[in-house]
């Protein structure tokens, strides 16, 4: 499940956001003419959710998954907050997304590049707030749910900081900080990784109890409608 990058490994590397702000060329994107992508548990996944996450993606990373995996993550994002949404756990403040917001748009040059980009993506702002809510919502929940479980000892700190950072700084033609001086940050990255394996098997142990069909997707490339403002639906909250 992609649910952002790992900012204290970004941090350690030297770059919050990848250099992804790609020139924008201000054309109008198609958009699919809505469908059923899956159905889980009696509730649908629609293909306006898949596009909208595809823009999403490609906004922050220039790219975005296949449809396939775009699928498969709707779909773990849909278990998760079923999940969240059952034991009441609470909704990001309006702050948290504005400051989301505000770091996004501060990789471009200007909020007119900015602009320009979500138009050539096919996003609105509406729907970047809607994502970028589900997305902390489901982050903040995961490590709810799987932090206090990782432990992350001083041995596994020096290993990562010898096998790992010591490496790629290098390989960048940068020196090494003193291991004290990362430590936290690296005790931050390995306790994600934690958390991303927990997340892993949980997904693993808990697909095969529900109940999902996957629909097929190809006769939805044949239909399309220009869309310049809204990527979709937005997805369940």
């Amino acid at each position: 499940m992609r649910l952002g990058p790992m900012l204290a490994l970004s941090a350690l590397l030297s770059g919050f956001w990848p250099a992804a702000c790609l020139a924008a060329q201000g054309q109008a994107q198609s958009q699919i003419v809505d469908g059923i992508v899956a159905r889980i548990e009696g509730d649908i996944i629609t293909f306006s959710e898949l596009r909208e996450l595809a823009a999403y993606q490609q906004l922050l990373d220039g790219h975005s998954q296949t449809d396939e995996e775009l699928r498969s993550e709707l779909i773990e994002q849909w278990m998760l907050n079923d999940e969240a949404a059952g034991v009441r756990f609470p909704m990001p403040a309006a702050g948290e997304v504005d400051r989301e917001m505000s770091r996004i748009q501060n990789n471009f040059a200007n909020k007119a590049a900015f602009d320009a980009r979500l138009f050539q993506v096919g996003f609105s702002s509406e729907a970047l707030r809607r994502v970028l809510a589900r997305q902390i919502y489901l982050a903040r929940y995961l490590d709810y749910k799987f932090r206090s479980s990782v432990q992350v000892d001083d041995t596994a700190i020096a290993s990562y900081y010898r096998d790992h950072l010591v490496p790629q700084l290098q390989a960048k033609g940068q020196p090494a900080p003193p291991l004290m001086d990362v430590t936290d940050q690296i005790r931050e990255v390995l306790t994600e990784q934690g958390v991303n394996d927990r997340t892993a098997a949980w997904f693993d142990e808990t697909k095969p109890r529900m109940k999902i069909e996957l629909e097929p997707m190809d006769s939805f490339s044949a239909v399309t409608t220009p869309v310049t403002t809204d990527a979709g639906s937005g997805g369940k909250q």
